[in-house]
């Protein structure tokens, strides 16, 4: 993929724009083809007969809103961020975290390697010791059995790279014989991996279990992927964090106590890390790549100490406030639905990311941005107010409103302090009346 576009992802007053003219302004930026841009006004952008293909037993689509983090600056290029979200604040939230990024030069990330983990479990081995022995001696023969399975992404670069044994004690009391694991260590490159993974994992299994003498059980990919981790960092000075409240270095401090209680308790570790998923969730739901896996991936890193830890951390450094983030990122830009679903096809355009470790430090950004908004507000006014704000639009449309009365009853309902349905209806009703 290649992508040489010059833009700015500052877009002021973008939220103002009907959904005709921001896809107008999008499509323009972007290089939308008009099929591209239908593609997005479309309920779902998947047409029943594909997403047969696509799951079992299925029965229609689901639509979800697609929406665009904006004011995103990435080791020096802008990026619109397609993102799939159901919640009202999540957009707006990040949106704002990423414009105050940018006044200390945005956001620096990066990743490692596309470096997955094939396991297979092997059982009733007579020598553990020389079983060990015996496979790390053919390491050189099972890279390439591996490689065998894969002659096309190793001609890309990729391909195996090392040969593990793990002996896992059992359980205390159990008189259960240890666990042996022979773990084969490979690069996917732009693939998330899983069906690659897999394919080796059962493949190399038949030498395996002769080299061992046991009995081969399980054999899959390992969804903690500690080895493709992901990063982002940034650092926001004290002057874009004051409000008309508070001064610059006290949002800093609310945040740094969020941080605090984050790292000390793991009760408040779970929602700061449910924050820092929200974003994270949505551009890999927008991109076609597994969630479900990035979020286990995540949250077993969190524990990686013997206790459940935040993914992020911010300190005040000088004039600034500095956060950081790491986590396992597998992500793809290549395979399962990316270059079938429509939307996902167009996310991807807007997004002109070229490979999958751009793609995890974006999305690790995403993160950072997606925690600091949380935090800033829990820290400061409180979460609430911001997000009932949002919410009270939901609430307009729920109640009948439609148009440009949705504004004017949101706005009613954030003034009267009661953002609930009945409110709503009462106060539509008044307008209609005046009206």
């Amino acid at each position: 993929m290649e992508n040489n576009r010059a833009f700015s992802s500052r877009l002021p007053g973008f939220y103002k724009l009907s959904v005709p003219e921001r896809l107008k302004r999008v499509a323009s930026l972007c290089g939308l083809t008009e099929e591209e841009t239908a593609s997005l006004e479309n309920t779902s952008g998947l047409p029943v007969a594909l997403a047969d293909k696509l799951v079992e037993n299925a029965i229609g689509t689901l639509g979800l809103p697609m929406g665009l983090g904006l004011n995103f600056l990435i080791n020096g290029r802008d990026y619109l961020i397609p993102m799939v979200v159901e919640e009202p604040s999540v957009i707006a939230a990040v949106s704002f975290a990423a414009k105050l990024a940018r006044d200390g030069g945005g956001f620096v990330a990066d990743a490692d390697e596309s470096l997955m983990v094939a396991q297979v479990q092997v059982a009733s081995i007579p020598d553990i010791e020389k079983a060990r022995e015996a496979v790390l001696s053919h390491r050189d023969e099972l890279l390439a059995l591996a490689d065998s399975f894969h002659p096309a992404m190793v001609a890309r670069g990729g391909g195996a790279r090392e040969v593990e044994v793990r002996v896992l004690e059992p359980a205390p009391d159990t008189g259960d014989e240890p666990v042996f694991v022979v773990q084969i260590v490979m690069d996917v490159q732009d693939a998330m991996g899983a069906n690659l993974i897999n394919t080796v994992a059962e493949g190399v299994a038949p030498r395996i279990e002769s080299l061992t003498g046991g009995k081969v059980w399980l054999r899959i990919l390992s969804n903690l992927a500690d080895r493709r981790k992901a990063r982002a960092r940034c650092s926001i000075p004290f002057a874009s964090l004051a409000t008309k409240d508070f001064t610059g270095r006290q949002v800093a401090e609310g945040v740094v106590q969020a941080d605090r209680f984050a790292a000390a308790d793991p009760y408040r570790a779970a929602t700061h890390n449910k924050g820092v998923m929200n974003g994270i969730d949505a551009v890999a739901l927008a991109t076609g790549n597994d969630w479900r896996a990035i979020e286990a991936a995540a949250h077993a890193y969190c524990c990686r100490s013997g206790r459940y830890e935040p993914l992020t951390r911010w300190r005040i450094e000088g004039d600034s406030l500095t956060g950081t983030i790491e986590l396992p990122m597998a992500v793809a830009t290549v395979g399962g639905p990316t270059k079938v679903h429509p939307h996902i096809r167009t996310a991807f355009k807007i997004l002109g990311v070229t490979h999958a470790r751009e793609l995890a430090g974006i999305m690790a950004a995403v993160g950072l941005a997606q925690n600091f908004s949380a935090i800033r507000a829990l820290g400061t006014v409180g979460i609430q107010q911001g997000h009932m704000a949002l919410h009270a639009r939901c609430v307009a449309v729920e109640a009948g409103a439609r148009g440009e009365m949705i504004e004017k009853i949101t706005e009613l309902l954030v003034a009267s302090g009661e953002i609930k349905v009945e409110n709503a209806r009462h106060l539509l009703a008044a307008q209609k009346h005046l009206s």
